[in-house]
């Protein structure tokens, strides 16, 4: 049992758990609802309050941004307006400067444009001066190269005709001979050339026609030297051939070499030289000296021109060898090994047929070339010095011939001169 105390007359009852129970939650719901009540009431009040309250603060708040909105648009107003003023001006400016600009340039192009034209209008005059000038150098030179070379071409002119006419003139007298007499006039030829020479180059010398004809044939010319102790120095065999143009039979040189080489054995020459002037237009014997021991030995084949280059080249060649002929033979009688000094007198031979056949054809290269155009005088001149140098180099390779280099390698000859020098 619960004992309840009433608020008002201060009496004590006992109330069971049922009543009580029921008594508490009428009390209960009593507050409860009140306490709604009274709180709904509260925030109702307080929603009000608070309503206003935002309504105030957001009226304020719209207010203060709308007021500052205002007053941006007016600054940005205000800014707008000076930045267009400014941009505007100096826009204007940029405008007069552009045209103050453009106004200075079109005069500075003008100025450029007007300087450029006289610069091109100089250049134009001055090309056209240096045209006149060159133009007026080139028909000078036109001029000088007319005159100089009109009177080449006469002078050239004149020495073709000069030529053509000697020419012509040998044609006419040739064709007046016969045959023997065209071979008789070269034999003449070769001996007034000969003797021209002969009181200064040749006054030991024998050279006289061959007349002998015990062997059934004759030479025409036979030349011979000896030294004063009437040793032989050099013997020759001469053959001289021509033929008329108008022969029918043309000979060639090489039918003439075996009687030659009979000549030349039956009168005991060294040497056998074919004076020649057959075959005209072949370039082989038109070289100068021709060497044709390879047919026959000793045997030469020579243009007129080469008669006298021949005797001398020949001579001296057995003039320098004589002194070791006589050495050679004294060796022999001695019975010496002389081998190898045959072999040296025979390389010596051989080196001085070779520069002499190579300045043969140097000499006849010159003679060749002085036919031609003066232009080409300077070919001419080379070729006339190679032939010195080489004919200076033979006749170099006959004088250093000695006894030492030829004896050189050879021990039992150097022990025999050795013996003799003592």
């Amino acid at each position: 049992m619960n004992e309840i105390i009433c608020p008002n007359c201060k009496r004590a009852f006992k109330v069971d758990e049922a009543g009580f129970a029921d008594i508490l939650k009428q009390v209960r719901d009593h507050q409860f609802e009140e306490e709604i009540s009274t709180r709904l009431a509260l925030a109702d009040r307080e929603k009000e309050s608070a309503v206003e309250l935002a309504k105030a603060n957001l009226k304020n708040s719209m207010q203060a941004e709308l007021a500052k909105k205002d007053k941006e648009l007016a600054e940005l107003k205000a800014k707008n307006v000076t930045e267009l003023a400014e941009n505007l001006a100096k826009k204007e400016l940029e405008i007069a400067e552009m045209k103050s600009l453009i106004q200075s340039s079109e005069i500075q192009k003008k100025l450029d444009v007007s300087e450029a034209i006289k610069v091109i209008e100089k250049e134009r005059d001055n090309l056209a001066n240096e045209l006149k000038i060159k133009e007026t150098e080139t028909q000078l030179l036109e001029q000088s190269i007319k005159e100089k070379y009109v009177n080449k071409l006469g002078i050239k002119d004149e020495a073709i005709k000069m030529k053509d006419d000697e020419i012509a003139r040998l044609k006419d007298f040739k064709q007046k001979l016969s045959t023997k007499m065209v071979g008789e006039t070269l034999e003449q030829h070769c001996e007034i050339e000969f003797n021209k020479l002969r009181a200064t180059a040749f006054q030991n010398s024998y050279f006289e026609k061959d007349n002998d004809s015990k062997g059934g044939s004759k030479g025409d010319f036979i030349y011979k030297e000896s030294d004063e102790a009437g040793n032989e120095i050099i013997s020759i065999m001469f053959e001289m051939k021509n033929e008329n143009d108008e022969t029918a039979t043309k000979k060639r040189n090489e039918d003439f070499f075996a009687k030659l080489e009979k000549d030349r054995q039956e009168k005991n020459c060294e040497y056998a030289v074919l004076v020649s002037l057959l075959e005209s237009e072949n370039e082989f014997y038109n070289t100068g000296i021709v060497d044709v021991s390879h047919k026959y030995k000793k045997m030469y084949v020579v243009r007129p021109q080469f008669f006298i280059s021949i005797i001398t080249l020949l001579r001296n060649a057995a003039m320098n060898s004589m002194k070791y002929k006589a050495e050679l033979n004294l060796m022999r009688n001695q019975n010496v090994d002389i081998t190898n000094f045959e072999e040296k007198i025979d390389a010596f031979r051989k080196g001085f047929a070779y520069n002499y056949d190579l300045a043969s054809r140097k000499f006849k290269t010159a003679i060749d070339e002085i036919d031609k155009t003066i232009t080409h005088l300077q070919k001419t001149k080379a070729a006339l010095l190679s032939s010195e140098d080489n004919l200076r180099l033979a006749n170099n390779k006959a004088e250093d011939l000695t006894i030492k280099k030829l004896t050189h390698g050879n021990p039992t000859m150097k022990t025999k001169f050795d013996e003799l020098g003592k």
